[in-house]
């Protein structure tokens, strides 16, 4: 499980420390891993509400 940023104030700049800093303790195989999962969620949501790859345009002979 990823580590949780609790800040008392929004503070753009410590996000973004935070951010590289658990992004660089992972592999690059795990940051892959990571960008496909949420590439799949992303696509199956995608999905759900009803925004699906548009359709081919078949040309006739």
């Amino acid at each position: 499980m990823s580590p949780v940023l609790k800040l008392s104030e929004h503070d753009e700049k410590k996000e973004i420390l935070f951010e590289l800093k658990y992004q660089l303790s992972l592999t690059t195989r795990q940051r892959f891993a990571m960008m496909m999962k949420k590439s799949k969620e992303i696509k199956e949501l995608l999905e759900k509400s009803g925004h699906r790859e548009p359709f081919e345009i078949i040309k006739r002979k």
